[in-house]
């Protein structure tokens, strides 16, 4: 199913082209306005409320493979309804799905109406994370702008991208014709998924017109971030290369944010990510093997 914005945006320019020509003030005229109806959205930070269009709210899916009880995706939740003029669904696995992949449930699955920790509502789906996603936007019509998966715990880079339900779900809204944003925080002796937040944010602001505009790369982006035990975050390092064949131990090793070493350009995730930096890579829609299919209650 691919995302069609509606129609309502012609709509309106078409009234503002009739108020412009009826007008008897010429240039002087204030700007034309009509009377389309507006949805509230509150931006906490400000303390305000503001109206917006409805073809300018942007719709967001979250999902992940940690289940709906992890912090990780109560974090990015409450980070993504600080944004103004996005309306934020949650649909995730009902219990912990981690190294699941792409692997997908054919047939019925049971649903849950449940909250996240900070009290925002959620559907439970009993699966996996691709389920999830088939679940809001197969079965439940949900046609969001943008899906998020995550904050995952523990890093989703080089040899374990294939393996990780964080991606698999983000593949399956790919596969629907939605970008896909997946978001996992590195492993280290506690999960900061605070420092993930605002570069999530980031990115929903850099890209938020190109979404609306269905004009965004249907692609899934996959950023990593580090938990520093000493040491901050030392920056982003955008477009660095998957690397599947790094070792599996570093891939899962923690991240040294004192490290002075320069980055080299030709650095893979991996690397990037050990060497302390955040890391925003593209990874392939389709993971080289074909996900494994399970019948429902199997």
């Amino acid at each position: 199913m691919t995302h069609r914005r509606p129609v309502l945006a012609a709509v309106v320019a078409a009234l503002l082209l009739l108020a412009a020509c009826s007008s008897d003030d010429g240039d002087d005229a204030g700007p034309a306005t009509t009377d389309a109806p507006s949805t509230p959205a509150t931006d906490p930070a400000a303390g305000t409320t503001t109206t917006v269009p409805p073809d300018e709210v942007l719709q967001i899916l979250v999902a992940n493979d940690d289940g709906y009880e992890a912090e990780g995706v109560d974090v990015l939740v409450e980070g993504l309804t600080t944004l103004e003029g996005v309306e934020v669904t949650v649909v995730a696995p009902l219990t912990q799905q981690s190294g699941q992949g792409g692997k997908r449930t054919e047939g019925p699955l049971a649903v849950t109406e449940v909250a996240l920790a900070s009290g925002h509502p959620a559907t439970a789906v009993d699966g996996f994370p691709a389920d999830a996603i088939r679940v809001a936007m197969d079965e439940q019509g949900i046609e969001p702008d943008l899906v998020v998966t995550g904050i995952n715990e523990g890093q989703n880079v080089g040899p374990f991208v294939d393996v990780s339900g964080t991606i698999g779900a983000a593949r399956a809204a790919v596969a629907r014709g939605v970008p896909a944003l997946a978001t996992s925080q590195g492993a280290g002796a506690d999960f900061d998924y605070e420092v993930a937040v605002p570069l999530v944010l980031d990115w929903v602001r850099d890209h938020r017109a190109a979404l609306l505009a269905g004009e965004e790369p249907v692609a899934v982006t996959n950023l990593n971030v580090p938990s520093c035990d000493t040491g901050e975050m030392r920056g982003l390092a955008e477009g660095v290369s998957p690397d599947p064949d790094a070792d599996g131990g570093l891939a899962l090793g923690p991240q040294d944010c004192t490290s002075t070493a320069e980055l080299d350009p030709a650095a893979g995730d991996v690397a990037a990510l050990v060497m302390g930096y955040a890391t925003m890579s593209k990874v392939p829609a389709e993971p080289a093997t074909e996900p494994e299919v399970v019948p429902a209650g199997g």
